[in-house]
C-alpha cells in the first residue's frame, strides 16, 4: 500500500482523506504492505505522522508475517538475516533467534572471501528481505547455509523494483532470484501475491473476501494477491505499473498474467471518495 498511500515521506493526494473516510462508513481498512525494512509499529508511526487514522493491528506487513511464520513452525535455530533491522526487531519481538546484520561488503579478492569466510553454527533458516546492502560475500553465505537441505530458504516477499520520486531502484525479488539461481532452491515467499499471508485474518472472521476490495498499484503483487484471495481488485497507477500494462495483460493469452487484470481502475486512490460522494 505505499505506493497507493503515500511514495517515500509524501503523502499521495487525496489517500489520507480517502483512507480516514471508508472508516468512517464503518469500513474495516488494512494496510497490507511488502515492506521488509520496517516493524508495524514503525509504519504505524509513519502512517499516523501523514494524518491516517489508524492501528498497528490494521497494518499487515512482512517483517510481522515471517516472524509469525517462523513462531508457528516452532523455529528454534539461528537465521541468517538479509535485510534491515526492522525485520530483525519483529524477529526479536517474538525471541527467535538471528545473527547480527551487518553490511559484510567484499573486501579483497574470491580467494581472500574464501580463505576468511566464518559460517556460524546452528543457522537453520536463511531469510532475505530488501537489502541496500546486498553483497558478494551475503550471497556466498547464503549459499553456503542453503548447502545444507533442512535449512530453511524464507523471502519476505520477491518484488523485482520500487519507485523514488527520481528512479527506480531494483527489488528484494533481484537478490531473491540470485539466492535461488546459485543455491538451486526456491524461496518460501510470504507477502503478496501468497494468500496465506493474510489467511489468518481471513480465518478469524475479519476480512471476508466476497465483501473485501483490494487496492493496489501492481498486477503481479497487488492485483495476482487479491485475484488469489478472491478479493475484487482496484488497481491504482501512482506506483510501477500502468493503464497501458492492464491493456497489454488483457490482450495477453497468458493465464497468469490475465490474473492481474483488475475489476476497477483510477488514477489514484484520492479519485474513490469523489466517486462514492456523487
Amino acid at each position: 500500500m505505499a505506493r497507493v498511500l503515500w511514495l517515500n515521506d509524501e503523502p499521495i493526494k487525496g489517500s489520507v482523506e480517502t483512507f480516514n473516510w471508508l472508516q468512517d462508513q464503518h469500513k474495516n481498512c488494512y494496510i497490507v504492505t511488502n515492506n521488509s525494512t520496517r516493524t508495524r509499529e514503525n509504519l504505524k508511526e509513519k502512517a499516523c505522522s501523514m494524518g491516517l487514522e489508524v492501528a498497528e493491528q490494521q497494518i499487515i506487513t512482512t517483517t510481522y508475517s515471517t516472524a509469525k511464520y517462523l513462531e508457528k513452525l516452532k523455529f528454534n535455530k539461528q537465521a541468517y538475516v538479509i535485510g534491515t533491522q526492522g525485520l530483525a526487531q519483529e524477529l526479536q519481538n517474538l525471541k527467535l533467534k538471528h545473527l547480527a546484520i551487518e553490511r559484510e561488503p567484499m573486501i579483497g579478492s574470491t580467494k581472500d572471501l574464501r580463505d576468511n569466510l566464518k559460517l556460524e553454527q546452528d543457522v537453520g533458516a536463511v531469510i532475505v528481505g530488501f537489502d541496500e546492502f546486498f553483497s558478494f560475500p551475503k550471497l556466498t553465505k547464503a549459499f553456503c547455509y542453503l548447502n545444507d537441505p533442512q535449512c530453511l530458504f524464507i523471502a519476505t516477499n520477491t518484488d523485482d523494483q520500487g519507485p523514488t520520486p527520481t528512479i527506480m531502484l531494483p527489488g528484494t525479488g533481484c537478490f531473491v532470484k540470485a539466492i535461488e539461481t546459485c543455491s538451486k532452491r526456491l524461496a518460501t515467499v510470504i507477502g503478496k501475491p501468497n494468500a496465506e499471508f493474510i489467511k489468518p485474518f481471513i480465518k478469524n472472521g475479519c476480512i471476508k473476501p466476497l465483501t473485501t476490495l483490494m487496492i493496489g498499484d501492481r498486477g503481479s503483487t497487488d492485483m495476482l494477491f487479491g485475484y488469489n484471495c478472491g478479493f475484487y481488485t482496484l488497481f491504482v497507477s501512482t506506483g510501477v505499473d500502468t493503464l497501458a500494462d492492464i491493456k497489454q495483460w488483457q490482450a495477453a493469452d497468458n493465464c497468469e498474467l490475465r490474473k492481474q487484470i483488475p475489476d476497477f481502475y483510477l488514477p489514484k486512490l484520492g479519485d474513490l471518495i469523489e466517486i462514492l460522494n456523487e
